[in-house]
């Protein structure tokens, strides 16, 4: 019978873990402080060039997150190129011009500002590490079930480590943008040829970051009591099928790139 060797030596990492005392804030204050400031904006300084040891300070809070079974199912690609920048670019500058064509009626951001974004990051991973949590694997219905949680618990992870990068980069004094619109296949297919992505992995997001080019502001956030639940779901806050379309027609796009004063 073969041994299984410990990925870590127990007495080390007990010791490497440092909370401070159950109810001293400092620390939270701290993490708080770093948390309200990670704003996102979409146009950044062309001219300021991000120190290496910058990427490596971020992509070392992105390997702390946290991950189902502890698969770490993330990949991270720095762009410093400029031309492969201006190049994963044109994808979204004609995803945007194709929206206001299909009259999605969505408020889309100005995509041209990937092309001069100082930190450029590339989020990608490995779908098939789906088979590192709960599956069956054996094609019936249940295992499609599991396999549909695993996909969710792979996104959640991947997102956790992005939002540790996020946070790094905020504590650095950088403003962040996280952009999604890429799940499209179209995306898939326009990005990993470029980067030398294989077809086995999936690109999730990409991470940008850097002075911004105007002054940033604070965009709305729902107050606490609007989303916190205590025991049961409040009913008080669910929304029936009318007021989201109203809430979407009316109030989205004043949301997305206002500050609160803004709001109605």
């Amino acid at each position: 019978m073969n041994e299984t060797k410990p990925a870590v030596d127990l007495a080390d990492a007990e010791a490497q873990v440092d909370l401070p005392t159950i109810g001293d804030t400092r620390r939270y204050d701290a993490l708080m402080e770093t948390i309200r400031n990670r704003v996102t904006v979409r146009k950044f300084d062309p001219e300021y060039c991000v120190p290496d040891e910058h990427y490596e300070l971020i992509l070392e809070a992105a390997r702390h997150g946290p991950s189902g079974a502890n698969a770490q199912p993330w990949q991270f690609i720095v762009v410093r190129d400029g031309e492969l920048k201006r190049e994963i670019s044109e994808y979204f500058v004609a995803e945007q011009r194709f929206r206001a064509k299909a009259k999605m009626k969505f408020p889309t951001p100005d995509y041209r500002g990937l092309a001069t974004a100082p930190g450029f990051i590339v989020v990608c991973s490995d779908m098939r590490w789906v088979r590192a949590f709960p599956v069956l694997n054996d094609g019936s219905d249940l295992d499609r079930m599991y396999k549909e949680n695993a996909e969710r618990i792979l996104l959640q992870s991947v997102a956790a480590s992005t939002m540790s990068a996020h946070l790094a980069a905020a504590a650095l004094g950088y403003n962040v943008w996280w952009v999604t619109a890429i799940g499209q296949e179209n995306a898939q297919k326009a990005m990993k040829p470029l980067l030398g992505i294989p077809d086995e992995l999936s690109v999730l997001d990409i991470f940008l970051f850097g002075p911004a080019a105007a002054k940033p502001y604070k965009r709305w956030r729902r107050p606490l009591d609007e989303i916190a639940h205590f025991d049961r779901y409040n009913g008080e806050h669910f929304m029936s099928d009318a007021q989201l379309d109203d809430w979407i027609a009316n109030r989205r796009h004043r949301v997305m790139y206002k500050d609160a004063s803004k709001i109605d």
